[in-house]
């Protein structure tokens, strides 16, 4: 069987030898395109000095009829090009994404940073080297939303989180899919925006076009003009003054309402390319048959009152956009005075609204949580070694992981067993700097982040109970506000031990907690907060320096000892970052120091 790797690779050439292909059909049709037009003007030439102006216009007819049919055709390879350039380009990142190369992939989330938020920052969410940078294939703006929504609410709901798993696991299978859905994304011009002005635009009624009179004038006005100025042209009984007196009040018509028809234009210029996009993602969506339920829902969601599917409704909105940007056309303002174009499109633009306005933002919605899928299910397809994580519905808070490790890690991780269960509710991790106590709390914390979201992790069992996951490990000074990194500190804890108290279940990581204040107020601090979190519903893991804190183990029966540990050999120091059971016994502080140069003195022994 196949690695993904290898999957990514052949996918890659062959999406090149196809590019080569296109890339020879583009010169062709280029240089034929070139050719066309140079036989067909030295023909004209030769016809016109011989005075055959009958063969003379056919000659420049069909150069004309096949010079557009060469400019269509090269439209469409190039177009064409684009799509298989994209597709490699895919196929190229998610090979980089095999090689642990993704913290290269520009969008990292940083706008969805927040540091008030209880454990992105410190999970590595967002931001350069995040979760986000790593997997996510959302283009549109909803759809990257959707994907930070997706890693960072709490659960709330098991059979939610089984229904995204079976989705994630469908979708992981589907590769060639996925990829086409990413690929019409990324053929947007610019990136995708915010559609929020674009859903309130299609909700935001105007009456005046809605208006029966008003539908019915700017049909039967444009039709009669039209008729005058033929009949006056063909047969002359009509004079031509009657044809332009009904163009001057057509002309007078179209200031009628010209600032809330300029606005739609405005709107229309702005998001257009944006509806041709949310088009071919809808397209390509309807047009795959599903098995999970979560997808078939998402996909029979999709469509108005009238049972018409938000593909058609879509492009019908395209169409209407792209008309009403038009209007920069050098022939739009004569064409606009003969037919009330402007009204045409409007009239239309409403009906639209009236009919699929309210469900637009439904359907984009739709689109952007199946990108968030697709971005989970790539964490499916290239670890099929991973887990998909068993979410239970105790009552008691529960976390049981075997061989779980750092999903960002790649290569470089080490896997541990860590087990939560009743009657201990805190792991003590003891060791020494540099020993791996931090890595394995926030591996615990971002697979836990990871099987909320519906995403499998990167274990080879997981087991969980839904809990409020809360961390405390990266604290810093606040200048603009103030706050001292102790006091920081002191307000995170405050919030875990806050929302224990209210008696919900939270999963909580504490990294070196009070190490902004003395020895004996850290010491005994952390022992109060321990016990208080013990005689909670929450359960979760410490890591900590103070080995008097071990004591806490003999104390009573929910805290439970573990410690890395460290080796040395030919005057270096190891670590293999294995999870153990007990109390550290080393530490290696001075010996650290030694090594970074800095001279302690003699007297100082290891």
């Amino acid at each position: 069987m196949k690695t993904s790797k290898e999957v990514y690779e052949n996918r890659k050439d062959r999406f090149d030898r196809l590019l080569q292909k296109q890339t020879k059909a583009s010169n062709l049709l280029s240089n034929l395109r070139l050719l066309v037009m140079l036989a067909g003007f030295a023909g004209a030439l030769l016809l016109y000095s011989t005075r055959n102006y009958i063969l003379l216009a056919g000659v420049i007819a069909a150069t004309l009829i096949l010079f557009a049919y060469l400019v269509m055709q090269h439209s469409k390879v190039i177009e064409n090009k684009e799509y298989t350039a994209l597709l490699s380009k895919i196929n190229e990142d998610s090979i980089k994404r095999c090689k642990g190369e993704w913290n290269e992939f520009p969008d990292d989330g940083k706008e969805f940073m927040d540091e008030n938020h209880p454990y992105s920052g410190d999970l590595d969410i967002f931001g350069p080297g995040s979760l986000f940078q790593c997997i996510n294939a959302a283009i549109t703006h909803t759809g990257r939303r959707m994907l930070s929504d997706l890693l960072t609410r709490h659960p709330t709901n098991a059979d939610d989180i089984r229904k995204r798993q079976a989705a994630v696991e469908e979708l992981a299978g589907k590769v060639s899919w996925r990829q086409r859905f990413l690929a019409e994304g990324l053929m947007a011009e610019t990136k995708m925006q915010n559609p929020e002005s674009l859903i309130a635009w299609v909700n935001q009624e105007n009456p005046f076009f809605r208006k029966a009179w008003v539908v019915f004038l700017a049909k039967l006005l444009p039709s009669a003009t039209l008729l005058l100025l033929l009949t006056a042209w063909a047969t002359g009984i009509i004079p031509y003054y009657i044809p332009a007196l009904a163009l001057a009040v057509q002309y007078i018509l179209l200031s009628v309402k010209k600032k809330e028809r300029n606005s739609n234009f405005l709107l229309a210029k702005k998001y257009s390319k944006d509806i041709k996009v949310y088009y071919n993602l809808i397209k390509r969506l309807e047009n795959q048959k599903f098995r999970s339920e979560y997808l078939k829902s998402i996909k029979g969601s999709m469509m108005n009152r009238e049972s018409q599917t938000a593909c058609y409704q879509v492009k019908r909105l395209f169409k209407i956009a792209d008309s009403l940007d038009n209007r920069k056309n050098a022939f739009y303002f004569v064409f606009n005075i003969l037919t009330l174009w402007d009204y045409q499109n409007l009239i239309a633009l409403e009906r639209w609204k009236e009919k699929s306005g309210p469900f637009l933002k439904s359907w984009i919605e739709a689109i952007g949580t199946v990108e968030a899928l697709s971005s989970l299910s790539i964490l499916r397809f290239d670890n099929p070694e991973w887990s998909m994580p068993e979410i239970t519905t105790n009552q008691k808070p529960v976390f049981e992981a075997k061989g779980m490790g750092h999903p960002l890690l790649g290569r470089e991780r080490v896997n541990n067993d860590v087990q939560i269960l009743e009657p201990i509710h805190t792991l003590l991790i003891t060791g020494s700097n540099m020993s791996g106590k931090s890595t394995l709390l926030r591996a615990a914390g971002i697979n836990l982040v990871l099987a909320y979201a519906g995403a499998p992790v990167c274990a080879g069992f997981f087991r969980t109970s839904l809990m409020h996951v809360h961390s405390c490990m990266r604290v810093s000074d606040n200048l603009e506000k103030s706050i001292s990194s102790f006091y920081a500190e002191l307000l995170r804890i405050k919030s875990i031990v806050a929302k224990s108290k209210e008696g919900e279940s939270v999963f909580f990581l504490l990294d070196e907690i009070f190490k902004g204040t003395n020895s004996i107020d850290r010491h005994m601090g952390a022992k109060v907060l321990i016990r208080k979190l013990c005689s909670t519903k929450s359960i979760g893991l410490v890591s900590t320096h103070d080995l008097e804190l071990c004591d806490l183990e003999k104390e009573n029966n929910t805290v439970k000892n573990y410690h890395f540990q460290e080796f040395y050999e030919d005057g270096r120091i190891y670590f293999d970052y294995k999870l153990r059971p007990g109390a550290s016994t080393t530490r290696n502080a001075i010996y650290l120091m030694k090594l970074a140069g800095i001279d302690i003195g003699d007297e100082q022994k290891l």
